[in-house]
């Protein structure tokens, strides 16, 4: 998971985000109103000493020009403003910032037609004050964003703690465990009800793929007593000498589907039960044999088309899994290639660990090709055929046993099928 996507990570994220604009904010707000209260307050001092010294001046023409360590003042006429220094001079009344080599003043300047007046304060102490202080506050803001960071890794640690406790819980609970009481765990919080809602929904869905469990079961298993009945019938009748050949080729097709449905019958009873097989059922079972006898079951389903169905055997291909999932799985691949080829060839080969399916037909869509597994998706050239559940059935057999199917599109048109037994076994 990033970590940009994390709950806790936010959280933390958050923390320093606020701690560092708040930081921010103050150090600012601290700055502006240091330097906007320093300016005001020397301007309207020496701005009221300026004018102080001037009415005295105009009362007793003998007073004498105030004096202080940081502070100059200039009383002069007009025609003898040289000796004032030329940063001042020619500056116009009012109150200035003037920069004088390394120094800064504030100088407050008074001219009238007989009278030229300046007052000069030195704020470089001021300045340096502010420039120090400035430093100290980003410190400040470090510091606080650092420990910002800190609470904000302690906080989203107690305040995920439950949640984590929680998913902690439901992975080790594993696929196969049984619905467990999580709230017990956790107090009556917002993460207790998380809990809670999660323990009835476990419970809802367990309830519910155990009625599907038993409901595929019990339908896989009465299915298989009519299939019986309906295999040993047909055997009965071809064992008769006087049989015409029609009728035994009628007898045939019924005694094909018969054993088509009893291996989906057993296939399916695997799926219910997730499991690969009974100790009988573990032995190699050969697939070139069995993919003959699938084709053959589906050549009915050519009826006046010209198609051309054949096996191209390869080397010998043994796989252990029970002959009715391998012949469920063949059955839907080439079932599918025989409906939808409505002239050319369907060639099937096996060999080198799999079983391909080549056929002259439309070929999927790549739009549909990531959902061909989907229950109930049925594509755009499929017409009115089908249900849109054998392929999702073949895949889960084949998550089931560890196999995997490749499609492709061929390039001279058609549909390429792959059925890889030992897919980690390649190069």
């Amino acid at each position: 998971m990033k970590f940009s996507r994390r709950l806790r990570s936010r959280l933390v994220v958050s923390f320093l985000l606020f701690g560092t604009l708040l930081s921010v904010l103050f150090a600012g707000a601290t700055l502006f109103l240091k330097s906007w209260l320093e300016d005001a307050l020397i301007a309207r001092t020496i701005e009221q000493e300026l004018d102080q010294y001037i009415a005295e001046l105009r009362q007793d023409p003998s007073v004498v020009s105030p004096f202080y360590t940081r502070i100059e003042g200039y009383v002069t006429r007009p025609e003898r403003a040289e000796i004032v220094p030329e940063p001042f001079r020619d500056l116009p009344t009012g109150i200035h910032d003037v920069r004088v080599d390394d120094a800064v003043f504030k100088a407050a300047v008074r001219k009238e037609d007989d009278l030229w007046a300046f007052l000069t304060y030195d704020v470089s102490p001021e300045r340096e004050l502010a420039r120090r202080l400035l430093w100290a506050l980003v410190g400040a803001v470090v510091f606080f964003s650092l420990l910002s960071l800190a609470l904000g890794l302690w906080s989203a640690g107690r305040v995920m703690a439950p949640v984590t406790l929680l998913a902690n819980r439901l992975e080790s609970l594993g696929d196969s465990a049984a619905p467990t009481n999580l709230s017990r765990y956790f107090a009556d919080d917002e993460v207790g009800q998380l809990a809670a809602a999660l323990d009835h929904y476990a419970r809802r869905l367990s309830d519910l793929v155990e009625r599907d469990k038993a409901f595929n079961a019990d339908v896989s298993h009465e299915l298989r007593t009519p299939l019986a009945v309906i295999s040993g019938a047909t055997e009965l009748m071809l064992a008769q000498p006087d049989i015409s050949e029609r009728n035994r080729e009628r007898l045939l097709r019924i005694a094909r589907a018969a054993r088509q449905s009893t291996d989906i019958t057993t296939a399916l009873l695997h799926l219910v039960r997730a499991e690969r097989g009974t100790a009988g059922e573990q032995q190699a079972q050969d697939v070139n044999q069995i993919a003959r006898q699938t084709i053959e079951n589906y050549r009915p389903l050519i009826g006046e088309r010209q198609l051309d169905l054949r096996f191209e055997p390869g080397q010998r291909l043994s796989v252990i899994a029970p002959e009715a999932v391998i012949a469920v799985t063949l059955g839907n691949l080439i079932g599918n290639a025989v409906r939808y080829t409505n002239e050319g060839e369907v060639v099937v080969r096996a060999g080198r660990g799999q079983v391909d399916i080549l056929d002259t037909g439309p070929g999927i869509p790549e739009s549909d090709l990531p959902h061909i597994f989907d229950r109930y998706f049925r594509g755009h050239q499929t017409g009115g055929k089908g249900s849109g559940l054998g392929l999702s059935i073949v895949k889960r057999l084949c998550d089931l046993y560890g196999w995997e199917i490749r499609f492709a599109n061929r390039t001279k048109g058609g549909l390429h099928v792959s059925l890889v037994f030992f897919p980690d076994k390649e190069a």
